[in-house]
């Protein structure tokens, strides 16, 4: 089993608003937890219809729960000017196509993440069993797509920008899934940073339901590129990030968070890696074009 990297509990990045739906971790940043994963809202309280974005979808089941906690931050019919997905894995795009219609919105993503969101190809098996938990043991019973937004998806610019967001840049960060992005903005280091790492042991039920604060590498059930995750992390500490946002568990900032995300790092093939598994020695890659 992999092991956490401990993580100061000053590193937490408290609420900086009081809110029974969001938590408000800066000016223009909130995240929502749903079940066992975050989606987090880009945008001041006050910029109205078409201010703001959306950063991944939730599980299936939570359109309703994203519309509700969108109505309290922005205004009951403010809608989003485009929903922006870290990848396709079914707990981060379930609501999707119910918002992407209700909202007339498009949908970026990397282009190595298409084939699952345009109908073509579903995700690899998961692998199931590794970490540990019984979280890793039910991620068989995960669906694994694909779904199809048809004409509402569109490619992230290979120049790195995101179109509504002229302060942010994407970040490639491949492993967990083949077309993984993070998003950055430099001004502020605050980064989103998906699955690339996380600050929950998500294998364990127990961690996922009290949220203990730990620097993890990507979910093990689901991770298809160990090399090119390891590659990814270190490509996110390099930004040295203020504030970071993951996929799963709380948001955390500063220079406790940057010290762990440091060590896990260093250290990812011994601390994050599992001892075995069908990814492990056997990667899979896309067969739709190489990772860029």
């Amino acid at each position: 089993m992999a092991q956490q990297i401990p993580v100061d509990p000053g590193a937490h990045a408290p609420d900086i608003e009081a809110s029974d739906h969001l938590h408000v971790v800066a000016h223009d940043i909130a995240y929502k937890r749903l079940a066992i994963v975050n989606a987090a809202f880009i945008g001041a309280a006050d910029v109205g219809d078409r201010g703001w974005v959306l950063v991944d979808a939730g599980m299936p089941g939570t359109a309703g729960a994203i519309r509700r906690a969108a109505a309290e931050r922005f205004g009951e019919r403010a809608r989003p000017s485009a929903i922006v997905l870290t990848h396709g894995h079914a707990d981060h795009i379930g609501a999707v196509l119910d918002l992407s219609h209700a909202w007339d919105v498009p949908v970026y993503a990397h282009h190595l993440e298409a084939p699952y969101l345009d109908g073509r190809a579903s995700y690899p098996p998961p692998d199931a069993g590794v970490g540990g938990g019984l979280m890793s043991v039910v991620a068989k019973l995960f669906p694994r797509g694909p779904i199809n937004l048809g004409a509402r998806l569109h490619a992230l610019p290979a120049n790195g920008t995101v179109p509504p967001l002229p302060e942010w840049r994407w970040v490639h960060t491949p492993g967990h899934t083949p077309g993984h992005v993070s998003l950055f903005r430099p001004a502020d280091r605050v980064l989103i940073a998906g699955d690339a790492f996380i600050t929950t042991a998500q294998e364990s039920v127990y961690a996922v339901a009290t949220q203990r604060e730990e620097l993890h590498g990507p979910p093990m059930y689901y991770t298809q590129d160990w090399h090119a995750a390891a590659a990814s992390v270190r490509r996110l500490d390099a930004l040295a990030p203020e504030l970071a946002v993951t996929g799963h568990g709380h948001a955390m900032r500063g220079p406790a968070m940057r010290e762990a995300l440091s060590r896990l790092a260093r250290n990812f093939e011994q601390v994050a890696v599992p001892r075995d598994g069908r990814y492990v020695a056997n990667p899979t890659t896309p067969d739709h074009g190489a990772y860029q």
